[in-house]
């Protein structure tokens, strides 16, 4: 039962003096001038912090980490959270803090407590965190018997907003952390009622009877972060200014009242092992168990601990519900509370979103608000959209577009602020700034809108980025942590991080293997280094240990799993002994050369011209949006009779989504009677992967063999699809290469700086032994031979990236090998500057230094560049100059200004959305800015408008650009 005395009737129980009573209960912790004018003692937010802990634990810390907690406690891990969450601010009881606002500090000098204002420089400032561990350290160490305990304890106080010092840092200035008695007296009177009030004795015992691990130390201090910008809300937390009406108890009713009112909850809280091994399959997702889903959902089952697995199946395997199916035992067997489902692009997580949020719909129909979708344009996604504005969701027939309208005084709610640390060069929390119809209504909580708060929701469907972000040292980075951490985190197509993002998923792994937390990777294409890669990592976060190898026994057949987790300290992996038959037999794919280097195309056009005389579909895979276009424009010009389609990545966000889902209706599995007779999608890499469509004929730029093969598996996917004859084997024909004047392979330019030589020898050697050479004069002379799909993938992806030479003498395969591995190991030195933990200080066991080299990264934009190595690049909205003001680029009158007065004018204006290639960032960024009338939108105010003339095109820089609705971004170099 918590102690309903306030905390004077308190601190004169534990026998403080009477001037010390009065000096702690004049401290402060949150400005009038910064708290809606209402001052707050900093005892009330200790105890609002604890107590907002109390719900986390009862509501929303999953059951796997209260267990921990208890371990670490002795079993009292629910008053143990607390007083970690509600101690972090206790530096606020320093002169450098309280002297910071002159209003609030007259009643502190009154008291009789001397105040001493630092001087402004940045590098003279004594912050508030850093001096709560100053505060804190001498006395744990001397009340816990040791610096063991308080070695990893004072880091979660000092790096509470978002970067965790060196023990170097704690030397504060002269006078900064006070001085003399009173001071004295008043900083252990702060920790001693505090500890008091939230249920221990005093501090020593607090003392912890063992360590946290050190992932799970950085999913604490999340957790501690988490309570303390909830607590932070003045809006839900009102200043209370006299110490007489605090109490722990009384903090306790705000914290629920709060916790109600902004709808915040966990998941599956305690999730019930599912009646039989097979219903996460059969009765929850309705499916008849192929035999790869059995594979994965049984390996769960028998894992002893958490642990990783890695599934290897062909592309429209199911691998997806298998894994949201072992998921749900891993987390019903090992306390998990949710699920983050990452995904390789902003495309691929729109329809995983939706079929995540079917799934948990069959949990309870409740859960299904508690589903985030994390990417930057989730705001054209209809189901988002319906669930977050409270409207009918998209399989309603009442669904439309509907009035979004918004609660009056949410506009400009602050969740979570902190802003008294703005004055330490501490950035407060970003307002949300997307809000709810109705606050009263039942619906989803709102505060996980807030910047860096996403992975904190109970279930979410994202790019990879987000996952990766976790294993960056940037600020904040313990918030991403923690909302990975209690949950089962599953890579969907693991295989598309290239080596510099790989960087950070083999970082995240070893962090998620030191936190308990099972990860299944999936993929249809992974190299077996890659497997062993990942493998090691995890199980090094498992064992501790920084070097770890442990060799992957070689699969017996493909599909396969592999698993790897720890048992009593040993690192264990197995992986499908038998082989697991695929739910379709392997198909021979007629291989043939199309060699052509031209940009333009038009062997291209030609040849589908020739593929669809008899009827057919087509999908047409470049490497270039340019290519794509001309493509495009040559069939268009030349009167092509069939449905035509265009899709790249230079469409706005409007077009490329009903283009999107266009091809999907004609193209998917669904189409049956709808799949035109005669049609084309010419197409860039937006095909490669998670797009589900089924062509009778691929014709594709060459790419590196695993990403070959992901295009191949768009041909002939779906059984039963109405074929021509012509079109009843699978055929693909390869271009973008041709022979050079020496005879060996010339690629495009394009594919060349994307993929580099290398990877595209090697390719043309493996296409070549189905197809004959790719010589012109034998151009398609190897039709009659090809590859056995899926049987031949696992070996085809083996050749590729293993040591033996494939390629003939003449094409220099040494050398284009040399060159790839240095730019591969530049890649990796530069990611590494910024990843979580240099890896010689893995196995150290505490926090303590972990951003030793600052935190680089200010912004999402920044964040985003950091993951994904490359050139930056810059998303600008589409506008046409009109008459008298602007127009959307659906036509949508904006205004003289360009401004807009409603959220449906909004979405149109933000469907013209577009990102710029990145030869255009410099220019994009010194001549576009966001027009006058957004100021005031928060989804507009940091948006670069790119304004077309009246002719619908501009010059930026040295390129003409235009748009067209139907070509998307067109850039031509301007001549000079």
């Amino acid at each position: 039962m918590e102690d309903e005395r306030s905390v004077v009737e308190l601190m004169r129980s534990m026998g403080l003096a009477d001037d010390s009573v009065a000096r702690v209960s004049r401290l402060w912790g949150k400005s009038a001038a910064r708290n809606d004018g209402r001052t707050h003692l900093l005892l009330g937010h200790l105890l609002d912090t604890a107590a907002v802990a109390g719900v986390m634990w009862d509501w929303y810390v999953s059951a796997a980490f209260r267990l921990r907690l208890d371990e670490v406690s002795g079993g009292r891990g629910r008053v143990w959270f607390m007083w970690v969450c509600g101690i972090h601010d206790c530096g606020k009881a320093c002169p450098a803090f309280q002297a910071m606002d002159a209003a609030e500090a007259a009643p502190v000098l009154a008291a009789g407590l001397s105040l001493r204002r630092l001087p402004g420089g940045r590098q003279k400032r004594w912050r508030h965190d850093v001096a709560g561990a100053v505060l804190l350290m001498p006395r744990l160490v001397a009340e816990w018997g040791g610096e063991e305990a308080a070695g990893w304890v004072w880091p979660l106080v000092a790096g509470h907003h978002g970067a965790f010092p060196s023990i170097a840092a704690l030397r504060p200035p002269r006078g900064a952390q006070g001085q003399g008695a009173a001071w004295e007296g008043v900083q252990r009177g702060v920790v001693d009622v505090f500890t008091r009030a939230v249920g221990f004795e005093d501090l020593a015992d607090v003392r912890p009877v063992q360590s946290l691990r050190k992932a799970e130390q950085l999913a604490l201090s999340g957790l501690i972060v988490m309570a303390d910008w909830i607590a932070s809300d003045s809006s839900q937390f009102p200043g209370l200014a006299d110490a007489d009406q605090i109490s722990f108890a009384g903090a306790r009713h705000r914290a629920e009242a709060a916790w109600e009112r902004l709808r915040l909850r966990g998941g599956w809280r305690d999730l019930p092992l599912p009646e039989n091994s097979l219903a996460p399959l059969t009765h929850r997702l309705g499916v008849q168990p192929r035999a790869s889903q059995r594979e994965l959902v049984e390996r769960a089952w028998s894992m002893p601990s958490p642990g990783l697995s890695v599934v290897e199946a062909p592309m429209g395997e199911g691998k997806t519900k298998a894994a949201l199916a072992a998921a749900e035992v891993l987390a019903a067997r090992f306390g998990l509370d949710g699920v983050f489902v990452a995904m390789p692009t902003q495309a691929t997580s729109d329809p995983m979103y939706e079929q995540v949020l079917r799934w948990v719909r069959t949990f309870d129909p409740e859960l299904e608000p508690q589903v985030a979708l994390l990417h930057g344009r989730r705001r054209f996604n209809a189901w988002w959209r319906a669930i977050w504005d409270g409207n009918p969701r998209p399989d309603d027939d009442s669904c439309g577009d509907g009035d979004h309208h918004r609660a009056a005084g949410m506009a400009d709610d602050d969740f979570g602020a902190i802003d008294e640390d703005a004055d330490y060069d501490m950035a407060p929390a970003q307002p949300a700034t997307e809000r709810a119809v109705d606050p009263a209504t039942d619906g989803p909580a709102y505060w996980f809108l807030g910047d860096k708060r996403g992975l904190l929701t109970a279930f979410a469907v994202g790019t990879v980025d987000h996952l990766l972000h976790a294993a960056t040292r940037t600020k904040h980075v313990m918030l991403r942590f923690a909302g990975l951490a209690g949950k089962v985190v599953v890579v969907d197509e693991v295989h598309a991080a290239d080596v510099y993002m790989r960087q950070f998923l083999v970082e995240a792994l070893r962090w998620l293997g030191q936190a308990g937390t099972p990860v299944v990777l999936l993929s249809a294409t992974l190299p077996p280094a890659q497997r062993q890669r990942f493998v090691d990592a995890y199980l090094s976060g498992v064992l501790g240990t920084a070097d770890v190898h442990e060799p992957v026994p070689a699969p017996a057949g493909y599909p396969c799993v592999t698993v790897a987790f720890g048992v009593n300290g040993r690192a264990v992996t197995e992986t499908s002994a038998e082989a697991v038959k695929s739910w379709r037999e392997s198909v021979p794919v007629r291989l043939g050369w199309l060699p052509d280097t031209d940009p333009g195309g038009a062997r291209v056009a030609a040849a589908v011209r020739d593929a669809t005389v008899g009827g057919g579909v087509v999908l047409v895979v470049v490497n270039q949006v340019d290519r794509a276009q001309a493509i495009y424009r040559d069939l268009r010009d030349g009167g092509f009779a069939g449905a035509l389609h265009l899709l790249h990545a230079r469409l706005c966000a409007a077009h490329r989504a009903v283009r999107t889902a266009e091809c999907l209706h004609l193209m998917g599995p669904e189409a049956g009677e709808e799949r035109p007779e005669r049609m084309v999608v010419i197409a860039t890499q937006l095909a490669e992967q998670s797009f589900d469509v089924d062509a009778d004929v691929l014709i594709t730029d060459l790419a590196p063999t695993d990403l070959l093969l992901q295009r191949i598996g768009r041909l002939h996917r779906h059984s039963g699809t109405r074929r021509p004859t012509a079109h009843q084997a699978p055929k693909v024909l390869v271009t973008g290469v041709a022979q050079g004047p020496d005879g060996a392979p010339q690629f495009l330019p394009a594919s060349k700086h994307i993929y580099g030589e290398w990877s595209l020898l090697r390719a043309v050697a493996l296409v070549s032994e189905a197809a004959g050479t790719f010589a012109a004069a034998d151009a398609g002379k190897g039709e009659a031979a090809g590859w056995s799909i899926p049987d031949d993938v696992p070996g085809l992806v083996a050749r590729a990236y293993g040591d033996t030479g494939l390629c003939p003498a003449g094409w220099n395969e040494a050398g284009a090998w040399e060159r790839w591995q240095a730019k591969e190991r530049q890649r990796e030195n530069n990611a590494e500057q910024y990843l979580l933990c240099r890896q010689r200080e893995w196995a150290f066991p505490t926090l303590e230094g972990l951003h030793y080299a600052g935190s680089r990264a200010a912004s999402e934009e920044q964040l985003d560049a950091v993951v994904r190595d490359g050139d930056p690049s810059v998303e600008v909205v589409v506008i046409r100059r009109a008459s008298g003001g602007y127009r959307a680029v659906d036509g949508t009158w904006l205004g003289v200004h360009g401004e807009v007065d409603d959220d449906e004018a909004t979405d149109r204006l933000l469907g013209g959305l577009v990102r710029l290639p990145p030869t255009l960032t410099d220019a994009a960024q010194t001549e576009l800015t966001p027009l006058s009338g957004w100021a005031d939108r928060p989804w507009l105010r940091y948006r670069r408008a790119l304004v077309l003339d009246e002719g619908q095109s501009r010059l930026l820089g040295a390129n003409r650009v235009s748009y067209d609705d139907v070509l998307g971004l067109v850039v031509k170099r301007e001549a000079r």
